[in-house]
């Protein structure tokens, strides 16, 4: 049983904390609640070019990374479709340092016409590197808008396209500070050998005085439901064949999404799932392959992806992936291996809790959803999982009319 407590500044701004005496270190977490979904579709890539321009300094602070590195910590952030999120971790002799610094963000940066150059340029290269110049690096780039047509998942969190961080002005970048970067739109989560009672007291003071800033109220034309199958056939310079298939399910919070969560892992999870038992160690069709789940917070996808053995075509890694998936429709397997992926997902659950890292995200995350208790009872919810629940799942949501998929082609292979 994990315990926190819980309460809101009058700031708006929301703070779980959590006591583990098990560690002499603390990790302080400030999730925003924005990602990539809140973006101008005309602006994509603000929430990521945000992640840098927070290490850019502030009127107070020219060097956060100075002043964090003196204080004996570590730090680091992540952007992802629905949330930005940023965290220290420092010995807790050294706490208020990290209070200190990620408060002093939170109350305005220095947006600067340098700070803003310098990161810019640090996130076009990045993007080029990532998805441009990256073999198959350019998969999700394509995948995205082939599913979504309407919901802003169809970008990824780097952008639509590096002309819109190439025009980014210092004035959008404020804009999209104040819109989104304050106390009503976050969640402070701190982690560690804390004194909850010195912890508080840190945090009134450097928190409280923050104003509080409009609460932002999220606007998403959400996807309608997918009726046919979406193809795209793509020819790149790679040296192997890949394909991707995606197709739509249930939100994070939905009653399903477990079920999804959970049939990912039957399918594409490890040496033991079925699709690499059955596509890469006895069929040989593909060199590799797996299945995973984006998580997202508004209804997101299951993916299957794999490369294709040298002389198998598309239509036959296809179909026999098929074959595999009409196994979990049919319910060809039976509780024991149901149990056996629960001890997984169990053992992995264990390990967040041994983090004192994990464990201030996760209380934020799970804060952000709506119901933080979830750090304690989700995987009860997990265990009432029957094989029922994974053959319902995958006959609603694995089907091809509601699957987009790439067929992605070496030209060295070309015939």
């Amino acid at each position: 049983m994990v315990d926190f407590e819980r309460y809101v500044l009058k700031n708006g701004l929301r703070v779980v904390l959590h006591q583990d005496i098990t560690t002499p270190m603390v990790t302080i977490n400030v999730l925003y609640d924005v990602g990539a979904r809140d973006e101008n579709p005309k602006r994509t890539g603000f929430a990521h070019l945000f992640e840098h321009l927070m290490f850019g300094g502030t009127p107070d602070i020219n060097d956060y990374d100075d002043v964090a590195q003196r204080a004996g910590a570590s730090n680091n952030a992540f952007t992802s479709n629905d949330v930005t999120n940023y965290y220290i971790s420092l010995p807790v002799i050294n706490m208020e340092t990290g209070i200190m610094l990620e408060s002093d963000r939170m109350k305005g940066l220095l947006f600067s016409p340098e700070s803003l150059e310098v990161q810019r340029k640090v996130v076009i290269e990045e993007f080029k590197q990532r998805y441009l110049n990256k073999p198959y690096g350019d998969i999700w780039l394509e995948l995205s808008p082939l599913a979504y047509h309407q919901h802003p998942y169809l970008w990824p969190t780097i952008g639509k396209n590096i002309k819109h961080i190439e025009d980014a002005t210092l004035d959008d970048v404020k804009d999209f500070f104040k819109k989104h970067y304050s106390p009503s739109n976050a969640i402070l989560s701190i982690a560690g050998n804390i004194d909850i009672s010195q912890t508080k007291e840190w945090i009134e003071k450097w928190f409280a005085v923050i104003p509080s800033g409009d609460k932002y109220e999220r606007e998403i034309k959400q996807e309608e439901k997918q009726k046919e199958k979406r193809i795209l056939h793509l020819k790149r310079d790679v040296p192997q064949n890949s394909f991707s298939k995606v197709y739509h399910m249930p939100a994070r919070m939905d009653k399903s999404y477990i079920a999804g969560d959970l049939t990912s892992d039957l399918l594409g999870r490890g040496f033991s799932s079925w699709l690499h038992k059955s596509l890469v160690k006895e069929q040989e069709l593909f060199t590799q392959i797996g299945a995973s789940v984006t998580g997202n917070i508004d209804p997101g996808l299951f993916s299957i992806s794999g490369m294709i053995t040298p002389g198998v075509s598309f239509e036959e890694a296809e179909n026999a992936i098929e074959k595999v998936i009409s196994r979990v429709r049919n319910g060809d397997f039976n509780e024991s291996e149901v149990e056996n992926l629960l001890n997984k997902v169990e053992s992995t659950f264990l390990f967040n809790e041994i983090s004192h890292s994990n464990m201030a995200f996760n209380l934020a995350y799970f804060e952000l959803l709506g119901d933080i208790n979830l750090v304690n009872t989700e995987m009860n919810d997990y265990r009432k999982l029957r094989a029922r629940d994974i053959v319902d799942f995958a006959s609603h949501y694995l089907i091809d009319e509601n699957a987009s998929v790439i067929y992605y082609e070496s030209k060295s292979l070309e015939k």
